[in-house]
């Protein structure tokens, strides 16, 4: 059964695209601010370091387990209700977290903002597969992929502007009079849109889903941060794996699955969500990785390193308002094939920085980095959305932004850890540090510099010039080995893409064309029954 048609002016199609990139860049600002505010933050509230950790972390969680349930939510109640919904707890959630008296008060506010983003996330996805349609709907994408990488960028430099004139909070309560804004408009101009047959929704599906993404994800950052082998790592990964395996078993049995199967068997659908996977595999390690490359390496303040990765964001947007173009002219494989040797150029670029920063190639590679990976995410994204029917278009958003957030987890925790593991292996400690001190040397760089401030001045000096020189090494390394993986996600998406067509018709209308399912090539394509 189709879904309910959509048909709105232009003038109501432009707000929608205001709305929607609003909404995304809120998340994405969200997503990055908090990385400045923990120093303040721990200075005045004094969380243990558990509490730290949970504060950092819950946001995540929530927004990662919820993410599939949420999409299935907006299909059948409406996503425009959904994404009103959302931005209403998200600007109640931005003013508990901005004055949360105690560490125990802003874990449980940080989790409900976590909430409210999953709820916004495929909302806004699924409502512009609903309101546009082919070369519109991927010149859509294109732009507000763009937009959404810039709010990585923002959010450093928000939050460094904040945090000169006012306190910690601040960061957060910005984000009301943007909801406001969001609520009003979204409500007089945002179309309705949901599945006419929704049917239920399965609740163990539900409960399954949460409890195996938030025991994946909190193994994959736990792993990270301490390593194998504590309990509670143990536990959180049988779970997640236990839990999501008896999910994906269930789900073909359901009439009506909160996670529908069926769409992996289009090839254009599961090949753009591998490709999404791996490419933010690479992109969030990256930013991550360049925050403590600018700050404790060059020792640039946080607004100065927000204002120095600009650039980059400024080539995000080009390379999300060149995708539709490069779809037309050379197709969605070659495309995403041509972000991808891009973003391996970026990569290949950043090994070549050193201890003194020459800021002209590093903003070269920015750039080049840029163009690259808003190329491959806007030509997944709307490759992804326009496979599958108007009625499951939250479910497949929700399967994409889950996509994301594993492949960021991922690639934070992987490349994190060999990062770490090749700074210990290159660091070199003069004899005569003492060893509590010599522990956080070989730590992390950021101990590294709060243990060389404490020691006598020559000594101090020498830990400090080999602990950056040992990172900027294992960077090197690191960005190669990134580098090597985007050569070969190039290669893969020539064959995993080939033969996806540069206009997608809505698969309500149109079956997909063989080269989408192999099944096809035995039975007649049916429509998946909603």
């Amino acid at each position: 059964m189709n879904s309910v048609e959509v048909n709105v002016s232009r003038g109501r199609k432009i707000g929608t695209i205001a709305v929607c990139v609003l909404a995304q860049l809120l998340i994405a600002v969200d997503l990055t601010v908090l990385h400045l505010v923990l120093p303040s933050l721990s200075e005045q509230l004094r969380p243990s370091t558990t509490e730290l950790l949970w504060i950092a972390d819950a946001y995540g969680f929530a927004l990662a387990g919820l993410l599939i349930t949420m999409g299935n939510i907006g299909d059948r109640i409406g996503r425009k209700k959904l994404l009103l919904i959302g931005a209403s707890l998200f600007g109640v959630a931005s003013v508990i977290t901005a004055y949360a008296p105690t560490a125990e008060l802003l874990i449980a506010a940080r989790a409900l903002l976590g909430i409210a983003a999953a709820t916004l996330m495929p909302s806004t996805l699924s409502i512009v597969r609903n309101v546009f349609t082919g070369k519109e709907r991927a010149a859509v994408i294109g732009v507000s992929s763009g937009l959404t990488i810039l709010g990585f960028g923002l959010g450093p430099l928000i939050g460094g502007v904040l945090l000169e004139h006012f306190w910690w909070g601040s960061v957060f309560l910005i984000n009301v009079p943007v909801v406001v804004l969001m609520v009003i408009a979204g409500a007089l101009i945002l179309p309705e849109s949901k599945n006419p047959a929704p049917g239920r929704i399965d609740v163990p599906s539900v409960l399954l889903s949460v409890a195996g993404m938030v025991g994946i994800v909190y193994t994959i950052k736990e792993v990270a941060y301490k390593g194998w082998g504590h309990w509670d790592i143990a536990v959180a990964a049988v779970l997640g794996l236990g839990c999501l395996l008896v999910f994906l078993l269930r789900q073909p049995r359901l009439a009506e699955p909160l996670m529908d199967l069926k769409l992996f068997a289009r090839r254009a659908f599961s090949a753009t969500v591998g490709t999404t996977i791996l490419a933010m595999f690479a992109q969030l390690a990256v930013s991550l990785m360049f925050a403590q490359y600018l700050q404790l390496v060059v020792g640039w303040s946080p607004l100065k390193s927000g204002l120095a990765g600009l650039p980059g964001m400024g080539g995000a947007i080009l390379g999300g308002v060149l995708a539709p173009l490069g779809i037309k002219v050379l197709g969605r494989a070659v495309t995403v094939a041509l972000g991808c040797a891009l973003s391996a150029t970026g990569f290949a670029l950043y090994s070549g920085i050193g201890v003194t920063i020459d800021y002209p190639d590093l903003l070269a590679a920015m750039i080049v980095f840029g163009v690259g990976l808003s190329l491959i995410l806007s030509v997944a994204t709307d490759t992804v959305l326009g496979v599958v029917p108007k009625a499951r278009a939250g479910a497949a958003s929700a399967i994409s932004e889950t996509a994301t957030e594993l492949g960021g987890a991922l690639g934070i925790a992987v490349l994190g850890s060999v990062l770490g593991a090749l700074y210990r292996s290159e660091l070199v400690i003069p004899a005569g540090v003492p060893a509590e001190a010599a522990g956080a040397i070989s730590d992390t760089l950021g101990g590294a510099v709060q243990a060389a401030a404490q020691l006598p001045g020559e000594q101090g000096a020498v830990i400090l010039s080999n602990a950056k020189l040992a990172f900027v090494d294992g960077l090197q390394l690191t960005m190669l080995c990134s580098a090597g993986l985007m050569a070969l996600l190039a290669i893969s998406a020539l064959f995993t893409l080939r033969g996806v067509p540069k206009l997608l018709e809505d698969p309500d209308d149109t079956p997909p064309p063989p080269a989408f399912s192999p099944l096809n090539a035995s039975t007649p394509h049916t429509p998946t029954r909603i």
